[in-house]
């Protein structure tokens, strides 16, 4: 997908602002982008109508809530293409410690993200929870040792006369 056309270099900006921050005053954000407060709420709310600003959540720290293994597993099913596949993937969406479901190529069908509180946990995550969900074959897992990035910013692209 293409960058909106209806994104202007006001709109980029107010992204990437509410991106780094989505806690800052719309009265900051409009003096960063040089408009009127209400000018700014009304060009936020468009972007959340137009499903551009999807919501707003909190990063909150994984050791925190005692979720401190991190794990990319490859998910192989038997029917690639079939009915069966969207049953695993919703089976795969409604876990909890499932962060993330990708529908990859390749061997394996999807790529999920997992968070559990240790290895024992992920154990039984995998095999009492993934590997009972019908039509799943296999299973492949990486284990995080460390995390150098992990972001859900995304880069705004910088048009003619607009800085980030």
């Amino acid at each position: 997908m293409a960058l909106d056309k209806n994104l202007d270099p006001i709109d980029l900006q107010i992204l990437e602002r509410l991106q780094a921050n989505a806690r800052e005053t719309q009265v900051d954000v409009a003096r960063a982008v040089g408009l009127a407060p209400s000018a700014v709420l009304e060009r936020i709310r468009k972007l959340e109508a137009r499903g551009i600003v999807k919501g707003y959540t909190a990063d909150v720290n994984p050791r925190a809530v005692d979720l401190n293994l991190l794990a990319f597993v490859a998910v192989r099913s038997d029917e690639a293409g079939s009915d069966s596949d969207d049953r695993i993937a919703q089976a795969l969406v409604d876990l909890p410690e499932v962060l993330e479901v990708h529908h990859v190529a390749g061997e394996d069908c999807y790529l999920i993200k997992v968070r559990a509180r240790d290895t024992e946990h992920l154990g039984q995550l995998l095999r009492q929870r993934l590997g009972r969900i019908p039509g799943v074959r296999s299973t492949r897992t990486t284990i995080v040792l460390g995390t150098l990035k992990e972001t859900s910013r995304l880069p705004i692209p910088i048009r003619e006369g607009v800085a980030s």
